[in-house]
């Protein structure tokens, strides 16, 4: 435990110097506001630029419930550019520590193995989830402004529920950290593969029960309607399966190169 909390902290020195504290949190604020910002103002926006000709602008966006606009921040934000900016602020986790030495010297140091790869996950998947909650509750704070309130219980159901697929990302971005050498590869797997599974949601039922995009689909849901799918439970436990299979297969990886013979 001792060594998980030094390594916990080491990382977190590292974010203080690559100021990733601030601009991770201030970007996803910033994604949290835009959406109910626009959804309300763009009709306003484009007829005063004059840029409305030929545009035909669908009267009931601006009446949409706030659940719905909360909803589609997860979904249009979050979930594309939100993303894609997570993966790439997490390419360089395991990778970085590989190309310049350090994952050799910290493992001939007495740490283990599990105790790095958590110091690495549960640092980076607090920044993570610290900066998606705090631009949610931006959003949030906007959509009970301009639109309908959301209830308080909703919203916090629905973000317990994205914050499970943030974890998987977390975990999904360290196993590609630990397989491959180039950080640009790393992100365009991690990128391509998450897409790719937030994409398929809703193709096909059975495939929904084990992607783990469909937890970012069963907040959303439970934003707009109020409910929680009866398959949600079932879906929350497969997707804690393939958290810890990412886990054993960075553990695995690190295990059997062993670096801390290099």
């Amino acid at each position: 435990m001792k060594n998980l909390i030094v390594l916990i902290k080491k990382e977190y020195v590292q974010m203080l110097r690559d100021f990733k504290v601030i601009w991770l949190p201030i970007v996803f604020i910033f994604l949290g506001a835009a959406q109910p910002v626009l959804t309300h103002y763009l009709p306003a926006i484009l007829k005063a630029l004059g840029g409305s000709q030929g545009i035909t602008i669908d009267p009931s966006m601006t009446a949409q419930k706030g659940g719905e606009v909360l909803a589609s921040t997860l979904g249009s934000q979050f979930d594309q550019l939100g993303l894609m900016i997570l993966a790439i602020s997490m390419m360089g986790i395991i990778q970085t520590d590989k190309a310049n030495g350090m994952l050799a010297f910290i493992l001939t140091r007495p740490v283990t193995v599990p105790s790095y790869i958590g110091g690495k996950m549960v640092s980076n998947y607090l920044m993570a989830a610290f900066s998606v909650t705090i631009g949610y509750f931006t959003s949030y704070l906007y959509v009970n402004y301009l639109f309908t309130a959301v209830p308080f219980s909703q919203m916090i159901t629905g973000l317990i529920f994205y914050l499970v697929w943030i974890l998987f990302i977390v975990s999904f971005t360290t196993m590609t950290s630990a397989i491959f050498h180039s950080q640009g590869i790393i992100a365009l797997i991690s990128i391509v593969f998450l897409i790719g599974c937030r994409i398929i949601v809703g193709l096909n039922p059975i495939v929904d029960q084990l992607n783990p995009a469909s937890m970012s689909k069963h907040a959303m849901e439970t934003l707009m309607t109020g409910l929680v799918d009866s398959n949600a439970v079932g879906n929350l436990l497969l997707t804690f399966v393939w958290i810890l299979l990412t886990l054993f297969i960075t553990n695995y990886w690190i295990s059997n190169k062993k670096f801390s013979h290099e």
